[in-house]
Parts: C-alpha cells; sequence; structure tokens
C-alpha cells in the first residue's frame, strides 16, 4: 500500500486512508490538507512528483492547480468588497470604463463571479500564447459583446473570469492581481501559492500529468478558446505568466491556508482578511440551473460553486477546495496525474472531502 508522509490527527485518519487509496488507484503524486477551526488537522503527501515516479512528492513540492486558482480571485474580489473598494453588485465598467463597450454597461461584477456575464469566452480566435499579453485579452475582453443578457445565462467562465476580475482588481489598486493577492493574501497567510511563478521556485514543481482518457461530454466540447493542451501548464512560458483564472501553483496546504479564511469568518492563522459579513457573500446565489459550457447542472455563489453553506470549486484534471461556513472546516486536494472521467472532473476529491467529514463526526 502507498505510504504517506506529513501529519494526521488521529479523528481523521479516514483521510489518511482516502489517499492511500487513491496513490495506489489513478494518482501518481498529491497532497491532502484539511483544516478545522483555521488549524490544520491533516497535512499529508506522498507518491511522486513525476510520471516515471523517480522523483518523490516532498512537503514543498507544489504543481499547477487550474481553476482551482479561481477561488484565489474570488477570495481577492470579496476582500476588496468588505473594504468598500468594489461594489459587486456596481456595473463592470464603473472601474473599467472601456468595458461599456458593445453593449456590456449592464455587466455587474456579480454577473462576472457568478459566470453569467455573457463572456464566457473570446469571440475572436485566439492563440494560447496570447493568455501571457495581459493587455491584449483584457482589451478583446472590453470590447466584444457578451452573447447573452447579464445575469441570464450560466456559461463557465473557464479563463476569462480570472482577466476580467483580475482587471477591476488593477483599476482599483493600481496592482496587477498577482501582486495583489501575494501582497494581501498569500503574504500575510505565508501560504506557499502563486499567481505566475517566479523562477526560483521551478525546482519544486511537479508537472502536470495530462489524462490517458476523455469522458465523450468533454471531448464534445471541442478544443476551446484558445484551445489548450494541459501539457502547456509545464512550460515555462505559463509559469512566469498571469492567469488568475488557471494558472495558480500550490498544494493542498497552501490552498487550505487561503480558504480557511473563508471558512472561518475572514480569519485564519491569526489574521484576518474579512469580515464574517464579507464572508457570507460568497454564498448569494447568482445562478441555479443548466451551465451551458459545462453541460451540467450548476449552483454558483459569489465566485464558488455553493451547495447548502459550503463553498468549493476545483480545476481541470482533479484538483478540489471546500470550504464549510458552519463547520469551519477546510478541505483541498492537489494532485498531478488529471483524470477526465465528467464534465466535472472526477471522484478522487469527493472521496477525500467525504473522508474528512467522517473525521469531523469524530471530532464533535
Amino acid at each position: 500500500m502507498a505510504q504517506t508522509r506529513g501529519t494526521c490527527d488521529e479523528r481523521f485518519e479516514a483521510v489518511r486512508a482516502a489517499l492511500e487509496a487513491s496513490l495506489d488507484g489513478p494518482d501518481v503524486g498529491a497532497s491532502v490538507a484539511v483544516s478545522l477551526d483555521g488549524e490544520p488537522v491533516v497535512d499529508l503527501w506522498g507518491g511522486y512528483a513525476d510520471a516515471d515516479r523517480t522523483r518523490p512528492w516532498e512537503r514543498d513540492t507544489i504543481t499547477c492547480v487550474f481553476s482551482t486558482t479561481k477561488t484565489m480571485t474570488a477570495l481577492c474580489a470579496l476582500i476588496l468588497a468588505d473594504r468598500g473598494e468594489l461594489d459587486l453588485d456596481a456595473p463592470v465598467a464603473r472601474y473599467w470604463p472601456e468595458f461599456a463597450a458593445a453593449g456590456k454597461e449592464k455587466v455587474l461584477v456579480r454577473h462576472v463571479l457568478g459566470h453569467t456575464s455573457g463572456l464566457s469566452t473570446w469571440q475572436e480566435p485566439l492563440r494560447p500564447e496570447q493568455l501571457y499579453d495581459w493587455p491584449v485579452v483584457t482589451s478583446l475582453l472590453a470590447e466584444q459583446a457578451p452573447t447573452s443578457e447579464p445575469g441570464v445565462v450560466g456559461g463557465y467562465h473557464a479563463v476569462t473570469q480570472g482577466y476580467l476580475i483580475g482587471e477591476v482588481v488593477h483599476r482599483i489598486t493600481g496592482r496587477g492581481f498577482a501582486a495583489f493577492f501575494a501582497e494581501e493574501v498569500a503574504g500575510p497567510l505565508g501560504a506557499d501559492f502563486h499567481i505566475g511563478l517566479p523562477a526560483e521556485h521551478d525546482h519544486r514543481v511537479a508537472p502536470i500529468i495530462p489524462s490517458p482518457t476523455r469522458a465523450p461530454e468533454i471531448v464534445a466540447r471541442g478544443p476551446g478558446n484558445p484551445p489548450l493542451d494541459p501539457e502547456i501548464v509545464n512550460t515555462e512560458a505559463w509559469r512566469r505568466a498571469e492567469v488568475p483564472s488557471a494558472n495558480g501553483f500550490g498544494n493542498a496546504r497552501s490552498v487550505a491556508a487561503v480558504q480557511s479564511v473563508l471558512a472561518c469568518g475572514g480569519q485564519a492563522g491569526g489574521v484576518r482578511l474579512l469580515s464574517r459579513a464579507g464572508c457570507e457573500r460568497a454564498l448569494e446565489e447568482q445562478f441555479r440551473g443548466e451551465d451551458e459550457v459545462l453541460g451540467a447542472r450548476i449552483r454558483y455563489g459569489m465566485g464558488y460553486g455553493v451547495q447548502g453553506r459550503t463553498c468549493s470549486w476545483g480545476g481541470w484534471g482533479g484538483s478540489i477546495v471546500t470550504t464549510d461556513l458552519d463547520t469551519h472546516l477546510t478541505v483541498a486536494y492537489v494532485m498531478n496525474q488529471m483524470v477526465e472521467q465528467g464534465p466535472l472532473g472526477d471522484d478522487r476529491g469527493l472521496g477525500i472531502v467525504m473522508a474528512a467529514y467522517e473525521g469531523l463526526g469524530n471530532a464533535l
């Protein structure tokens, strides 16, 4: 059976068992973290950082978490809203005047966070490398018309959301989104999570391993715009870029460290980033129904998928983070082996979350 390293509160041994089972199954290397009341109760890792299984996954191994990065973007928006610098109910154009072009004057910030702005993708065909040119991709979004009435149609903003929210953050703060996140969130929390990775961390990166098979629903979606091969994240250009929807690098520990702020009323590790009321805004329903991009039923809150009083989202291929505002539980799972079993990924992360709730029952 696979061996894991790290620490695990005895009440949460089911989480260790779930990670070991996954490492014995589809996983190559992975990390899992659980925090309760803002304090770590599980911090485990195991397996290998490379497809050839020659380099062990270490305590400080990090990897690209794809769209789990969106939870960081959403949290930044909530922080600015809590400070009174961003009105989530205001038009995007209040902060970004050029955005009002082509009938977008009624697109609100919350429409972007809730994937209902009608800007799920670019209308002009893009090459992948254009994602590294912030002025180009944001200008194109500012110029194009929405494909649906704002606030009505749910269409997952797979890549565009990060640029849209990121540009609003830039207009408000005068800082690039990655700098704002590093200085206002990751830095104060001591979280090893990076949106755009400095070169000094390259040696710690576990390359992403594409899924050996793809679900028919995923294939049917087509290549996307721009068409992205998952191995693009293993390039230096991707690591250095700023793609707030998709190029966050971290591990389960760092993901949980940041998102536990939301689970714990705005404060974790002795650091307060927003108020309890500011956290509650994440639960405000923006859309419920069939997402026309994902082809699945979904309920979107303010930047998160919402179920009851939990906020969560995951990344292409399997990573996930879930925060429970009632129990103050945060669960994160980060891996290098992608699996694409259906429109919303696979069940490895769900198994970890369920095991954490089993542990929560033991803790009560």
